[in-house]
């Protein structure tokens, strides 16, 4: 099924918003992420986890979630398709592997916003320099998914020659 101009613009608007707010959220993450790991100042510090944090849960997973879903609503109702060329699939894959790595980092996030409260920062640098890492790995794989919808590289599948063939 094919959505009308109108609901496609509406969809691409609502994928863009999503899409480009949780490339900023998860860009300030990343800058917190960086502040907490780095700073001497442990009043930052203790400010910083907290505040990243709630931030994961009420920004980052929210827009994750419905960036998702809204991209492939889009994509069944567009002449893209969902399987019809490559890198709409590697961009679906981009996207779910972020989502999945995201809910994975969720109670270790939890954990050192505890600990700062607790002032016990020490005792979490590990955690600490992973939200570093993973906040830096999941700006790039959005940064790379928005490459992918931007120049749309070339090669469909097996599943979109033949659509394509076919006329639909």
């Amino acid at each position: 099924m094919i959505l009308s101009p109108r609901w496609r613009k509406f969809l691409l608007m609502l994928h863009l918003t999503t899409s480009v707010g949780l490339a900023g959220a998860v860009a300030g993450f990343l800058a917190m992420a960086v502040t907490g790991l780095t700073t001497g100042d442990a009043a930052l510090a203790g400010a910083v986890y907290p505040a990243m944090s709630v931030m994961t849960w009420t920004v980052i997973l929210p827009l994750a979630v419905a960036s998702l879903i809204i991209g492939v609503i889009q994509s069944l109702g567009t002449p893209w398709g969902l399987v019809r060329y490559y890198w709409v699939i590697v961009k679906l894959v981009l996207t779910v592997i972020a989502l999945g790595v995201l809910m994975l980092q969720l109670e270790g996030i939890d954990l050192v916003a505890k600990a700062a409260l607790m002032g016990q920062l020490d005792a979490a640098p590990g955690p600490r320099f992973s939200m570093v890492l993973h906040g830096a790995g999941g700006l790039t794989v959005l940064l790379d998914a928005s490459l992918l919808a931007i120049y749309k590289p070339r090669g469909t599948t097996g599943h979109g020659a033949r659509a394509i063939a076919a006329g639909r």
